[in-house]
Order: C-alpha cells, then sequence, then structure tokens
C-alpha cells in the first residue's frame, strides 16, 4: 500500500498533491496547516506571519482546489503589493495549473499594456492575481468581472498601507458579494489596518503563527561594531572576506545606498540595486540581472525586504540597523530560506546601541565578531559595557545619597559644577575603599 502524502490530509485534488510532491514539500508547514482547511472552508481570516513560512502556497492550494472549472467566471482574487510579488504568486500558482490544468490564472499589473490587459478578459480567468490598481481600474472599466468572485486574498496587507495602496483594495472588496470571504495575510496589523479589517471582516479567525524560530534556524547572525566614517571601509573588508553565493546589503535610505554603491563600483565591484528611486522599467532590468546571478552583491532599501523574493541569498548585510525593527526580520528572512543556511551580519555605531537591543528583546541572539587580518573573529559581548554602567550607577546612588546627607544648605550658583565635581571624587574614594576590601579578603582567603 502506497504511502499517503502529508498533504492529502486536506482533502486536496490528487492532481494538486502531484503539484506538491513536484515542489519537494515533505510536510505541511504550521501556516499550510492552519490555513489550507480555514479557506477550503470558504472561512474569513486574518494570517499574521512573517516571510518563508510557505504562506503563498497557503492560500494558492485551497483557493485553485474551491474553483468550479466549469463556471468561466472569477472565483477567487489575490492581491499583492508590488509586481514583483504578483508576478511571483502568479508563477507559484503557474505552476500548480500545470498539473491542475482545468483552472485558468491571469496576471494584472501595472507597467503593462491596459488596452491588452481588456482584451485578455474576453475570456474571464477564475483565478485573478494581480497589483490592486490595475484589478480595480479594469473592475471600474466593466472588463474584469471580479466582483463575482467569492474570495479575496489581501497579501502583504501592511505594505499596502505603507504603499497607499488600501484604497484600491477597499474598491474591489466593496464590490464583492456580501457572502464573499476575505483572507488578510500581514507580517504586522498596524492600527491603520484596522479600519479596512473592521469594514470587511465578520468575526475572522486570527491564525499568528510565530515564524520567528522559523526564520531563525538557519540564519546565524553576527553583530559587528563600527563608526559612522569607517562603516563603508567596514563593509568593504567585511565582502573581501565573505565569498558568498548571493548578499544582499541593506541600507535605510535610498542616498545611502546610491553611495555606498558609489564606493564599491569605484572598488570594481559589480553591484545591483534595488529601491524605490528606479523606474519600472529599470527595477523589472535589475531584477531580471539578479535572478541572472550578473551581481554577487545587490544594494538594497527596505522596499526590497518586502516586495521582492530572490532565491538563493546566500549572505545579508545589515549597513545600517533598521529604525522599523519589524524591517529586521523582513531583512533577514530573505537568506536561510527552505533547507539553506544563511548568515545575517549588522554593523552597528555606538548610537544605534538601543536598536540593536529592540532586536535582542524580539528574541534574536547575535554572536559578537570583529574583522581582523582579513578574518571574522569573536570578540567581547556588546552589552558588557552597558552592565559595567548599570554597576556605576548604582555606586553614583549611593554617592549622591552621601553628597545629600552633608549638603543641607540652600543651593547656590555653580552647584551643578560642585555637586559634579564631589560626586566624582567620593566616587574615586568608593572605589578605592572597595578595592582595598577586596584585597583584604583574598588575603583572607589565601
Amino acid at each position: 500500500m502506497a504511502k499517503q502524502h502529508p498533504f492529502e490530509q486536506f482533502g486536496l485534488d490528487p492532481k494538486l498533491i502531484d503539484a506538491v510532491s513536484d515542489l519537494n514539500f515533505n510536510q505541511p508547514t504550521e501556516i499550510q496547516q492552519r490555513v489550507i482547511p480555514k479557506i477550503l472552508k470558504g472561512t474569513s481570516i486574518i494570517g499574521q506571519s512573517q516571510t518563508g513560512t510557505g504562506k503563498s502556497h497557503a492560500f494558492l492550494l485551497p483557493l485553485i482546489e474551491r474553483i468550479d472549472p466549469s463556471i468561466q467566471e472569477p472565483q477567487a482574487i489575490v492581491v499583492a503589493p508590488t509586481r514583483e510579488l504578483a508576478q511571483q504568486l502568479y508563477k507559484a500558482a503557474q505552476h500548480l495549473t500545470e498539473f491542475k490544468k482545468d483552472v485558468k490564472v491571469s496576471l494584472f499589473i501595472g507597467g503593462t499594456d491596459f488596452e491588452r490587459d481588456k482584451q485578455r478578459c474576453n475570456v474571464q480567468p477564475q483565478l485573478v492575481i494581480g497589483t490592486p490598481t490595475r484589478i480595480n481600474d479594469l473592475s471600474k472599466d466593466g472588463t474584469l468581472h471580479a466582483h463575482l468572485a467569492n474570495y479575496l486574498v489581501v497579501d502583504e496587507a501592511d505594505l499596502m498601507i505603507d504603499l497607499g495602496l488600501i484604497e484600491d483594495v477597499d474598491h474591489i472588496a466593496a464590490r464583492l458579494e456580501d457572502n464573499a470571504n476575505i483572507a488578510v495575510f500581514s507580517a504586522t496589523i498596524p492600527k491603520s489596518l484596522h479600519p479596512f479589517l473592521n469594514k470587511y471582516l465578520n468575526q475572522p479567525e486570527l491564525i499568528e503563527v510565530n515564524s520567528k524560530t522559523q526564520n531563525k534556524k538557519n540564519i546565524d547572525f553576527y553583530l559587528i561594531p563600527t563608526k559612522g566614517a569607517a562603516k563603508v571601509d567596514k563593509t568593504k573588508a567585511l565582502i573581501d572576506i565573505l565569498n558568498p553565493y548571493l548578499c544582499i546589503i541593506f541600507c535605510n535610505s535610498r542616498e545611502s545606498a546610491d553611495e555606498l554603491a558609489e564606493e564599491l563600483i569605484a572598488d570594481g565591484l559589480k553591484i545591483g540595486m534595488i529601491h524605490g528611486g528606479l523606474s519600472p522599467r529599470e527595477r523589472k532590468q535589475q531584477m531580471k540581472r539578479i535572478r541572472n546571478l550578473d551581481f554577487q552583491f545587490v544594494i538594497a532599501s527596505d522596499l526590497a525586504s518586502r516586495g521582492i523574493d530572490i532565491e538563493g541569498v546566500s549572505h545579508v548585510i545589515n549597513f545600517d540597523v533598521p529604525k522599523d525593527i519589524d524591517f529586521f526580520t523582513h531583512r533577514v528572512g530573505r537568506t536561510g530560506r527552505g533547507q539553506y543556511k544563511g548568515e545575517a551580519f549588522t554593523l552597528f555605531t555606538p548610537d544605534e546601541e538601543e536598536l540593536v537591543g529592540e532586536i535582542e528583546d524580539r528574541g534574536y541572539q547575535f554572536k559578537d565578531v570583529d574583522l581582523k587580518n582579513g578574518e571574522i573573529k569573536p570578540i567581547k559581548a556588546h552589552n558588557t559595557r552597558k552592565t559595567r554602567t548599570k554597576k556605576d550607577d548604582h555606586l553614583t546612588t549611593q554617592v549622591k545619597r552621601k553628597i545629600k546627607r552633608g549638603n543641607k544648605k540652600k543651593v547656590k550658583p555653580g552647584y551643578k559644577k560642585k555637586f559634579k565635581r564631589e560626586l566624582e571624587d567620593l566616587k574615586r574614594k568608593e572605589r578605592k575603599q572597595y578595592s582595598k576590601r577586596k584585597n583584604r579578603e583574598q588575603r583572607k582567603n589565601k
């Protein structure tokens, strides 16, 4: 008797099981285990998970399973915030429909010929994938019968908010019948998303997947101290040591990305660039070259950490510590995907210590290293100084009390300087006394 495939538990069409086997999916991920049955039942959900958790197939498999091939009208719509994400979802759906051939899927994104898209709608697709603005425009035009869909998936909803696309998503959702269901997937649930959720999702099920462990288990995290002026040189030194299959270097701003690229190109490196300053045509060309492995190093802004998916990323370098800590997860999530190992290096300056602390509070554990003689060497933990400061603060508190007890006169001009001098003098005396006590104790114990 043939062994049952783990995905057969969902009652999927055997053709889809063949497609899953072709992808070498041996076990459903947590998000797939929890989402697939809900979408098959037609339940509205809010799915909160990070990138790299198998989310795309968690909704594509049940959506395709639900489609009735005899009805040549849109039955499900998937909207993504960027063209690249929409293209990736379309590519994944195309693979599934190569096995389940009676389902027609179409991609509609900006930057393509609108009239041609209208002509393609002469035969209505059953699964619609695309960017919200183009799908909304085709629906308003009456060309695409999006209002007939009974399921809408909003992918990367928080990025929809950031890019100002939620209004177009709202228009698409507003055209659906009252009995249509909606699934919203988002790495975070910002307050700005709540009005949309409250308006369209009636008693949705929240499926929260703590994917941090999944994202981290294949990744080694390194922390490298640097100073602002030396950051570029330190990055160059790190690049000389690493021999990545493909490395993405993340910067906090477009200006920072351009400046770093200029420096590295001047050193003779071929550098790919992905950020919001590129035109759609330039962005498409860059992505094509990146996927063809024309570059070993790609410099990117945070939009790229959410909006694109590049296979084979072996290393990530955070040239800047992200000010929005959620972006750290998205950045490092580019590497260590599936069964592959990855390495993530974060350069930090003294004024970024607090941001590093916030990242550590999220459960990330760094290995403290520095670059010496062309090698990556372990160094003392970056937070040891913090511990020392706390001890000194305790000493300062004790000394302050002494000064206050002995200084009950009225405050006079220049008291701050005097107080500071007294404080430092007493601290020195306290340290000497502490040192003497320690020496006496050590002599006694000998």
